[in-house]
């Protein structure tokens, strides 16, 4: 197929655009702007398309295409107050993916597959309990629920046009180019510094970036996915200390763990105004991802051993040479 991969120099966009060339589809990469393009290595089938948002221009994006992977979303909103934070999700997330929906209807694409987020379905799971795509939404900041509006967005365009839409919503996505808080721990561990995690008692479901890719692709091509929504993730949730146990193994450090009482640390990270980073760490987020491994006979190619040890292999060679 000819396949679309919006976002396509992104954490995930640079694993799955090669991954799609592998299988033998074409592939047209959208990025903002041409200093994206060339930064993502692939100047050849690349569109430069400014911002997205409901005034964005898919034309020629969409010429020719089969089927569009929408990865391109805002995630972060730096130096605007509290009350712009949603209507600055809005505007790309929701707005955004509607007007490429619409075009893509337009233009006669088949089907279209929204990498979404599992902060749709919520931010934690009952120890024993797992999220699933039955559950009802439960979004609980303005990042999740734009999510949640473009889903519901996508499903009006495809009742209005016929279009097949395929909903995704990952875990945390780790991998070779992560960024943010699981970079951080890796940069933790490194040093050796001793952490005070020990007694936490949760368990968390994680996707490989190059997992999650093969899910899309499967998203993509598969009959049976018109129409669905899927939670995927590597299928071997862990809890944080054996994790970073883990990750110290594949950097060949050991993690200094210290066994300090779950309740006093919440307090503290209250207090330090890290309370959301603090529940990532000590609540529990489990997926079950069942649904799109009997529907569309899809099993993730790599362990979780096996992507912590890629992403720790990747961290040591980008700090060491």
């Amino acid at each position: 197929m000819n396949i679309l991969v919006t976002g396509a120099n992104g954490f995930i966009g640079q694993a799955l655009c090669p991954a799609l060339q592998r299988r033998g589809h074409a592939v047209r990469r959208a990025v903002r702007n041409r200093h994206a393009a060339s930064q993502s290595g692939a100047q050849e089938g690349t569109v430069a398309l400014g911002n997205i948002d409901e005034q964005t221009d898919w034309s020629s994006a969409l010429q020719g295409v089969d089927a569009v992977i929408h990865l391109a979303a805002r995630v972060h909103v730096m130096q605007e107050s509290a009350g712009d934070l949603l209507a600055a999700f809005r505007r790309v997330n929701v707005a955004g993916t509607e007007r490429l929906a619409r075009a893509a209807a337009e233009a006669g694409v088949k089907r279209l597959v929204y990498v979404s987020s599992i902060k749709v379905n919520g931010e934690e799971t009952a120890l024993g309990g797992k999220f699933t795509e039955n559950d009802a939404p439960a979004p609980q900041d303005p990042y999740a629920v734009s999510k949640l509006e473009a889903e519901q967005a996508l499903h009006r365009v495809a009742a209005e046009t016929g279009l097949e839409v395929v909903i995704v919503r990952p875990p945390l996505v780790y991998g070779p180019g992560v960024k943010g808080n699981f970079r951080q721990m890796l940069k933790v561990l490194e040093s050796g510094v001793p952490l005070p995690l020990a007694a936490i008692h949760n368990l968390r479901s994680l996707v490989y970036v190059d997992n999650l890719a093969d899910a899309l692709i499967a998203c993509a091509s598969h009959p049976a996915a018109s129409g669905q929504t899927y939670l995927v993730s590597d299928g071997q949730d862990i809890s944080t200390p054996a994790l970073l146990r883990k990750l110290g193994a594949a950097l060949g450090k050991r993690a200094w763990l210290l066994p300090l009482p779950v309740r006093l640390l919440r307090a503290l990270a209250k207090l330090a105004g890290k309370g959301a980073q603090a529940d990532r760490l000590f609540g529990s987020l489990r997926v079950d991802s069942g649904k799109i491994r009997s529907q569309l006979e899809w099993m993730p190619p790599h362990t979780l051993q096996q992507g912590l040890q890629a992403t720790a292999e990747w961290y040591r060679t980008e700090n060491y040479l």
